[in-house]
């Protein structure tokens, strides 16, 4: 069933191809551009249009070759000048461009589902089904426009490797990703440290495995940067650009939007603002707060590197009970981490924690609960992306059913899917958000007034739930806690 479903969800993508795009569809129409017209040295210094080229070599790359076909179908599309360039065949090339690259995400799903040691068929369809048709991806990939797809069938290539104990293959690829899109370095961590305990000391080869691991790495790097070499400077401050502030315009629901509401509330209380510009004003920028400190870069990677420490030191010293499961877990609060405290996280981050628990779905049933609750919270979340009113239709259906779905199919493996009260009322909390959003704001004239405060609400009330869910999924991990339930009619006899 894994082709079929694999069709089925292309088929489905060709429905948006006509559908709204962001800005994020002229970012990449200008990085086909770039890469194509320029000379490399030129790459990381054009900046004609504000999208300018801030990822990777190797992601640049991979915009050369897309460009290459590209002009078969508007060569106009390929000059640098034409700004917000979005003709018929501009579009329709863009949009398949990442249905057909979608499928390295496909080969990325089916390298993991045989090392994950599924019990029966139907539990494979479902693990796929899950990741296939990741609402997800359908929101930021297929209507808001990115590459996500392409970018994670790297990392479940990675997984499958390393689940496979091929661990130099898992190692490589893993770099190659760190090289299309530096914001994997969150889960490093967790790469780092299992490889060390299973591949250098479990095998009795410390040096020689490490220095394998770091010829891997240098070298990677050395083919990606070498062209850049003489330029460093100018392709690093595209890559790191702390001037755009703590959190993006629309708050990712994570800490530092539950920081910045505190702050909010406090400035209205005690009727302090110091700053005319507010981190409410939906400006990608620098920003101070009013009553509690200003967070700078730093104190964010520290806070992110104390957080992360229990997990590293779990993998390294602490026993597990399924050492592959584990690893994915440890990959899923590594994720969870930065997204939770990392500087400037955009809302779609969350993928990078959906799609790995998402593995774990059908293995373990504190899995799967946390795949449904975090799920219902996450993709939610993406709903601000597709602002239009003619998607409102189209992201709630396609989000309902997919969560009903995978309610069901799950539900089918395991004996009992019951989430507590206290989270399904949250769950279904989120529903009084698109309420107010769409209809009780235009009703009180608030639209107007506050037009900020949907966003705020949907960011902080989704900010409760993921914290929520790092805490217990963490406290799980770090006790090492192992429960699988199957229904009686699931255990499968052998003749």
């Amino acid at each position: 069933m894994f082709w079929p479903i694999f069709v089925l969800m292309s088929g489905v993508k060709l429905l948006f191809v006509p559908a709204y795009h962001s800005t994020d569809f002229e970012v990449h129409r200008n990085w086909l551009a770039i890469t194509h017209s320029l000379p490399i040295c030129k790459w990381y210094f054009e900046d004609t249009s504000e999208w300018t080229l801030d990822y990777p070599p190797f992601f640049a790359y991979f915009e050369y070759v897309l460009s290459q076909i590209a002009k078969w179908f508007d060569p106009e599309m390929l000059k640098v000048e034409n700004l917000n360039y979005a003709s018929e065949a501009t579009v329709l090339f863009q949009r398949l461009s990442v249905i057909v690259t979608d499928l390295i995400y496909a080969l990325g799903v089916k390298m993991c589902l045989k090392p994950l040691n599924l019990n029966h068929k139907h539990e494979k369809t479902i693990v796929a089904a899950l990741l296939l048709a990741n609402a997800g991806l359908i929101f930021v990939d297929h209507i808001h426009f990115q590459y996500n797809g392409f970018l994670f069938g790297v990392l479940l290539l990675s997984i499958g490797f390393m689940l496979r104990e091929q661990f130099l293959m898992s190692a490589l690829l893993f770099c190659i990703l760190l090289n299309l899109k530096h914001i994997f370095i969150y889960i490093a961590p967790a790469y780092g440290a299992y490889l060390l305990k299973f591949y250098c000391w479990q095998r009795k080869q410390l040096f020689v495995n490490l220095l394998k691991l770091l010829v891997i790495a240098f070298a990677t790097v050395a083919v990606s940067f070498g062209p850049f070499l003489d330029q460093i400077p100018q392709v690093l401050s595209r890559l790191f650009p702390f001037k755009r502030g703590l959190t993006h315009a629309y708050w990712a629901p994570n800490f530092w939007a539950l920081y910045n509401f505190a702050d909010k509330t406090g400035s209205i209380v005690y009727k302090v603002n110091r700053n005319e510009s507010s981190f409410t004003g939906g400006l990608v920028q620098e920003y101070d707060h009013n009553v509690l400190p200003t967070i700078r870069p730093l104190a964010t990677f520290i806070i992110t590197a104390v957080f992360m420490v229990p997990c590293v030191l779990k993998l390294l010293f602490g026993s597990l009970n399924n050492k592959g499961m584990d690893f994915i877990r440890a990959v899923v609060l590594c994720s969870t981490t930065s997204f939770m405290f990392g500087w400037h996280v955009h809302e779609k981050a969350i993928l990078m924690t959906l799609i790995p628990l998402s593995l774990l779905a059908t293995k373990n049933i504190n899995d799967c609960k946390s795949t449904i609750f975090l799920g219902a919270i996450g993709y939610y979340s993406l709903f601000p992306l597709l602002f239009r009113p003619e998607l409102l239709l189209v992201k709630v259906s396609y989000y309902l059913a997919y969560m009903l779905l995978s309610w069901i199919c799950l539900k089918h493996i395991h004996r009992t899917l019951h989430l507590n009260i206290v989270e399904i009322l949250y769950i279904f909390g989120l529903s009084s958000l698109l309420v107010y959003e769409h209809c009780v704001q235009y009703l009180i004239g608030f639209d107007k007034k506050l037009p900020f405060l949907p966003l705020l609400m949907t960011s902080v009330y989704c900010a409760l739930g993921v914290l929520y869910f790092f805490c217990q999924y963490y406290v799980r991990f770090l006790l090492n806690t192992e429960i699988v339930h199957r229904s009686s009619k699931h255990k499968h006899k052998t003749k």
